[in-house]
């Protein structure tokens, strides 16, 4: 953990967990997306909710991410990504 900012930034397989708040608001206008988004080196994983398997932070740093996210869930463990029909996606 970088303690200066008290965040993973810069180690190798972490993954930034976040809520999507423009998917938030589609949906409440009839919109079914998915609202949780999983950043990693190898691209974003999307579904409705997701499995952390092992330690994890929660992060609110001064600077927002780049997509705009202002708070979200910083781990190096597994998490597995749920769609609303229970079909699941492992991301390491």
């Amino acid at each position: 953990m970088n303690a200066e900012n008290r965040t993973l930034k810069g180690q190798m397989g972490v993954k930034r967990i976040h809520v999507n708040q423009h998917n938030i608001r589609a949906n409440s206008k009839g919109e079914d997306r998915p609202v949780i988004t999983c950043k990693t080196s190898s691209g974003n994983h999307y579904g409705h909710h997701v499995e952390i398997h092992g330690p994890s932070l929660v992060v609110y740093p001064d600077k927002p991410m780049a997509c705009g996210a202002k708070v979200w869930i910083e781990t190096l463990a597994a998490i597995t990504i749920f769609d609303r029909d229970g079909n699941h996606k492992d991301v390491k």
